[in-house]
């Protein structure tokens, strides 16, 4: 029986007909790999996921944790599942041998992890975002540090988290009031309160790592006055033994509409209540240099922006399947044609709205796969391409392709999830039915890690001028190249590539009008829209892509991959020309509409 998470026929197509990845164990990080051993790591993923993840994920969302004013509460079945996740060495699955890992790369082992997210985000959540943690500590903390908290964490006995918001500042960071006062031994007092931290407090290990915003006295206003620190909830000990609790409080839980599976946490450092050695503070340690804090966060950030995008999809896609084999099998109506009231009822993939609704979820959802291995593969050769020149232009596109990695599967992958519970009719929109429960899970996903909104301004105000627009170009060209292969085949391809190289001139002339007045608060008052017009026009790139990879194998796999990127092509594409439209008007409506107004 194939899976209800994720098409592992899919996954082999992505990863070794389309990107190649058996190619990167030429390279000496990966030399010891081959496919078989990325072949039985997403094997293994699968069968982790499908037998300690999955069978919890209705109770994890209907008994959810709860906070007893001493200590949070979770069902037994999430530490008795993240155990097994640690066990399997999965938490260190792209780290170092050195710290414990297994060296696979990024793709792969991004691959391995759409499994978990797609079985059960809330508790797949823990280790995302501990594996984060760590990717931070190992670019940017000491080798002590890495001792301390990396290498446990690798071995699944702590967890981590990242501490931004505050409860006055939001997503803006210049705003954080969080203060670390230095100490005569080198380490940090810490006082201030964080909100929204996921994973923030739990018994599901024996110690939390958490990664802290905060201010030194006499700091820069703004982010640049920003340090990063280490605020370990148990002190930890030169031999690694723990100690005494540090002064990190649970003030209380945040109650979600989704993701109810991950303790949500307001946080207070230094209230008193655990006073570390008898004096005040939390007691936190710098990572790095003062006032770098946030450009070491962003290493952590961007890893959960591509990561968010790849959660979103895991939701997606699980969701499509689950709509696809109900549509299999629920029988209901009869074909137009032939309203025979005595003739049995025809399963309801047999009506075309239906089979609409379908296409349009594979399309989303596929590509939106196909969109995150692809930039997970970009970070590879970011990090180990031979060549300077490869490594510069992987870094370039995946700072371009960042804030449309996140932002387009928050956005259509939970279109598909709605398409999901619209296939059930009545039954998706009760709890007994999964689909309910994903597309509340994946509601959140275009808010955190940086809102939608976040990401256009981050699109159109950054990535797309930053180094004088080589990102762009970079982009433009390497969409060009594909159009060029797909004319030099001819047919239907060649038609395809028409019409992308029709909107991919339309994204460089608009990009060009948005920034040519001079004026940045017209252009980004239309970041959000332009963030959605290059975000299809990209996709559409990443069908033709993913068509040109299927040759001219006949098979039903292959047809439906085409079939999904006419699809792309005929639906979803044109919506981009009504808003390169509005864009080139240099539209202020929104900007010019008072408070008042309202």
């Amino acid at each position: 029986m194939n899976s209800l998470l994720l098409s592992r026929r899919d996954l082999d197509f992505l990863l070794h007909d389309w990107l190649d990845v058996t190619a990167l164990t030429t390279r000496p990080r990966f030399a010891e790999h081959d496919r078989e051993t990325f072949d039985a790591v997403l094997d293994l993923s699968e069968a982790i996921a499908t037998r300690h993840f999955a069978p919890h994920n209705k109770r994890n969302d209907t008994e959810e944790p709860w906070f007893d004013g001493e200590k949070v509460h979770i069902i037994p079945e999430v530490k008795a599942a993240l155990e097994v996740f640690a066990e399997s060495g999965l938490m260190g699955a792209a780290m170092d041998h050195e710290v414990g890992g297994q060296q696979l790369p990024t793709v792969v082992a991004n691959a391995c992890m759409a499994w978990f997210q797609a079985a059960n985000v809330g508790t797949s959540a823990y280790p995302f975002l501990t594996v984060a943690n760590a990717n931070l500590l190992l670019a940017h903390g000491s080798a002590e540090q890495v001792d301390r908290y990396v290498r446990p964490m690798v071995a699944g006995r702590y967890f981590g988290t990242m501490c931004l918001s505050e409860p006055q500042a939001g997503s803006s960071l210049a705003d954080v009031r969080t203060r670390a006062e230095e100490q005569a031994d080198g380490s940090f007092r810490l006082f201030g309160t964080k909100m929204w931290i996921s994973g923030g407090d739990h018994e599901l290990s024996e110690n939390i790592v958490h990664l802290v915003l905060a201010r030194t006295p006499g700091a820069p206003a703004g982010v640049k006055g920003l340090s990063l620190f280490v605020v370990p909830k148990y002190l930890v000990g030169d031999d690694g033994s723990l100690g005494e609790r540090n002064d990190v409080v649970l003030a209380g839980l945040n109650h979600k509409m989704g993701y109810r599976g991950t303790t949500n946490t307001l946080l207070n450092f230094g209230e008193g209540v655990h006073r570390p050695g008898g004096a005040p503070g939390a007691v936190g340690h710098l990572v790095g240099e003062r006032h770098r804090g946030l450009a070491y966060m962003f290493h952590m950030m961007n890893e959960a922006r591509t990561g968010v995008g790849l959660g979103a999809t895991a939701l997606g896609y699980t969701g499509y399947l689950h709509s696809l084999d109900y549509a299999r099998t629920r029988p209901q109506g009869r074909p137009l044609t032939g309203r025979d009231p005595e003739a049995p009822q025809v399963p309801i993939i047999e009506h075309a709205d239906v089979r609409r609704m379908l296409l349009a979820q594979k399309s989303y959802v596929e590509g939106a796969l196909a969109l995150s291995l692809y930039c997970s593969l970009l970070i590879d050769d970011e990090r180990t391409a031979p060549e300077e020149a490869e490594r510069t232009r992987a870094r370039q596109l995946l700072e371009v392709l960042t804030p449309i990695a996140k932002s387009w599967p928050s956005q259509w992958c939970l279109a598909a999830n709605d398409l999901a519970i619209q296939i059930h009719g009545g039954y998706g929109y009760t709890r007994e039915y999964n689909v309910e429960q994903q597309y509340r899970d994946n509601r959140l996903n275009p808010i955190h890690e940086g809102t939608h909104g976040i990401q256009g301004l981050d699109l159109l105000g950054r990535k797309v001028v930053m180094d004088g627009g080589a990102g762009l170009r970079l982009l433009l060209e390497t969409i060009a190249a594909t159009a060029d292969r797909a004319t030099a085949s001819g047919g239907e391809a060649a038609e395809l590539a028409a019409s992308l190289t029709r909107a991919t001139g339309r994204v460089a002339a608009t990009t060009a009008r948005l920034w040519s007045t001079g004026d940045p608060d017209t252009a980004l008052a239309n970041a959000s829209v332009y963030l959605e017009a290059v975000g299809h026009v990209v996709l559409a790139w990443i069908w033709l892509e993913q068509y040109l990879a299927t040759g001219e194998d006949a098979d039903p796999f292959h047809e439906g991959k085409r079939q999904a990127a006419r699809s792309f092509y005929r639906v979803e594409l044109p919506r981009t020309g009504p808003q390169f439209d509005l864009l080139d008007t240099l539209d202020r409506t929104a900007a010019q509409t008072a408070p008042d107004w309202f």
